[in-house]
């Protein structure tokens, strides 16, 4: 599967499954969802998405809209929009069962989103360091991108990022930069939608993990105090990029958590 049409966008996906699963059973449903700028879904295609498929899960990966392969229009990239833009995907699929959500960082706000505007679509939500689209979130995205915005477009910034993380992740800041300045998206994210701070909207299962060196250690004590069934891997001596330097550690965790919840 490459393209397909969803709503104004031609969507990326891929799909991954195992031909026949076994007699009598329903393979689950995992939606895996890419953080924003800096991501597509190839951080799942090189991770999580085909040890998933192996283990039986049928696996959705997909470009999030004005990324990887899919369409960039100029505008509409508010959460809400990305959450359509899912539930518009399920949908063209044929789906209409719970699905699993694996969200990382902007992913898992997206996820939370969904289920939160949809309750009946989420069986659980993995959140990979993502936080749920509250205010502070609003506050804090939308403003690191309105000040990212004009950073990246300079050749100062991209010389800085190539001396201290290398020339790939220079190369990822030039996507951005171009992203950031192609669209509204460091605008709109300031215009989004929010659920409420008591996470009253959100019912279903919520497996979490965070690095101890992340700025998102914050959100731990909030988790797991506002959430009704939420269950906090930390992992020690690890920042943000928990997906590409902690796969094979979490990915086990993921398939448990998923067949569980897929038991029950």
């Amino acid at each position: 599967m490459a393209k397909i049409r969803v709503g104004e966008l031609d969507v990326h996906v891929q799909r991954l499954s195992l031909a026949d699963p076994p007699a009598g059973s329903e393979a689950p449903i995992v939606v895996l969802i890419h953080g924003i700028l800096y991501d597509s879904l190839a951080s799942y295609y090189f991770t999580l998405g085909p040890t998933f498929a192996e283990e039986g899960m049928d696996v959705i990966m997909y470009d999030l809209r004005g990324h990887g392969r899919t369409t960039r229009p100029a505008t509409r990239y508010r959460l809400e929009d990305h959450v359509e833009d899912l539930r518009l995907l399920l949908e063209k699929l044929e789906i209409t069962r719970p699905v699993h959500l694996v969200g990382n960082s902007y992913g898992g706000s997206i996820a939370f989103g969904l289920a939160a505007a949809h309750p009946d679509r989420v069986a659980s939500i993995t959140a990979i360091e993502a936080e749920p689209p509250v205010p502070a979130w609003r506050h804090r995205l939308g403003e690191g991108l309105l000040q990212a915005k004009p950073w990246l477009a300079t050749d100062e910034a991209l010389a800085v990022i190539a001396e201290a993380r290398g020339g790939h992740t220079a190369r990822l800041s030039l996507a951005a930069g171009k992203l950031l300045q192609a669209t509204t998206i460091a605008e709109d994210v300031l215009l989004s939608r929010t659920i409420d701070d008591d996470l009253a909207a959100l019912q279903c299962p919520v497996l979490a993990f965070f690095g101890d060196e992340s700025v998102l250690m914050e959100q731990v004590d909030h988790l797991r105090s506002t959430l009704a069934d939420c269950h906090i891997v930390v992992l020690p001596g690890q920042g943000h990029s928990v997906l590409i330097e902690r796969a094979a550690e979490i990915s086990p965790v993921i398939l448990d958590w998923v067949r569980e919840g897929q038991a029950a």
